[in-house]
């Protein structure tokens, strides 16, 4: 099971990663970071991603909704109901993957990957991986 640095320097082996972070979206602080930032500094983009990211986990559009005939609570999930964010710009992919944790479940994994050489599908499934496998102590 790794840890923050492990599991950043993980997500930066997959094909295409520029850089990867690890941010709390409550306060907008990176706790982690590998590689490049797309603004040049870590924590201008833990910020601005931390703002997409808590829009997305707070807004009642993405919330998940019961299955016909179940109570509302029966289907909460544990953590935001959002699994993961994905924004295309003209030259890459930011992939935001929410991790859920014993205790408030604030924080997602910032995948930035470039968009002639990262592929999509596969930086989806390591991210969710290692969001299952990340130890946060």
């Amino acid at each position: 099971m790794p840890g923050i640095d492990e599991c950043l320097l993980e997500a930066m082996t997959l094909p295409g990663a520029r850089g990867a972070s690890l941010v709390d979206w409550t306060s907008g602080l990176a706790l982690g970071t590998a590689g490049e930032s797309p603004v040049g500094d870590h924590e201008t983009t833990a910020a601005e991603t931390a703002e997409l990211a808590r829009a997305a986990a707070e807004y009642d559009s993405f919330a998940t909704a019961p299955a016909p005939g179940a109570p509302a609570e029966s289907s909460s999930p544990k953590g935001p109901p959002v699994e993961d964010l994905i924004v295309t710009t003209r030259a890459g992919y930011h992939v935001l993957r929410f991790v859920e944790t014993s205790f408030d479940s604030s924080v997602f994994l910032h995948l930035w990957l470039d968009r002639d050489t990262g592929n999509l599908a596969l930086a989806r499934i390591r991210l969710r991986d290692l969001a299952e496998r990340l130890v946060l102590g």
